[in-house]
């Protein structure tokens, strides 16, 4: 409970970083890995937020791929909610349901969304995604709560989750080894197939392995 209580704290530390910043963009401070030596030619609103880049490549994807229904668990301030929402609505359908157990950084969030013009495609939830109940098929799957929990939310969703859709995880850097560990553990069980890619942080772009043509 201390270690969880430690943790809740940082978060409201970096929230409150975030609100002091106002949306400036910043160089990336993620120390460099050996796949990525070079973080500085990165871009974050705060170092909980997924990278300035990252969140383009969330918005392309989603337009890319078109899913009907996004999942994103660690929802944090709701930034990376608002630019998978931009590429919904730019699409014309769909929806994401997003999760963030903390309630104060939750309050944060949903009152960024509500501001934004994009909380017609948004559905926010203030509960753990080890609890969350999600009803239909998910075309894509964005893991970035509590790294510790990463491989459980994935196996609890991996059911649901279209054998054409996708996964992904962030913080899946060579330093940041619990998620790259369970990518690779997941991948080496047979249910995972994936890529990582060379971003400050890390991230993990992958495809279940069952039912797919």
């Amino acid at each position: 409970m201390g270690l969880f209580s430690k943790k809740l704290k940082q978060e409201h530390k970096v929230m409150l970083q975030a609100e002091r910043a106002a949306g400036q963009l910043q160089p990336e401070y993620h120390r460099p890995t050996p796949e990525c030596p070079n973080p500085k030619r990165w871009h974050m609103y705060d170092s909980m937020t997924a990278e300035a880049e990252v969140l383009e490549f969330l918005r392309t994807l989603v337009t890319t791929i078109k899913p009907e229904l996004v999942v994103e668990t660690g929802s944090f301030l709701g930034v990376s909610t608002l630019w998978i929402a931009e590429g919904l609505k730019a699409n014309g359908f769909g929806k994401i349901i997003s999760c963030e157990f903390d309630p104060i950084v939750f309050a944060s969030a949903k009152e960024k969304i509500a501001a934004s013009g994009l909380a017609d495609w948004i559905e926010l939830r203030n509960e753990s995604s080890l609890e969350m109940k999600i009803d239909g098929t998910i075309g894509l799957f964005f893991s970035d709560s509590d790294m510790p929990i990463r491989e459980a939310e994935v196996k609890r969703f991996l059911p649901q989750i279209s054998p054409y859709g996708l996964i992904l995880m962030h913080d899946a850097s060579s330093h940041l080894k619990v998620v790259r560990d369970a990518a690779h553990k997941m991948e080496s069980e047979g249910l995972l197939s994936c890529i990582f890619l060379p971003t400050p942080r890390g991230l993990v772009v992958a495809q279940k392995r069952e039912g797919r043509a």
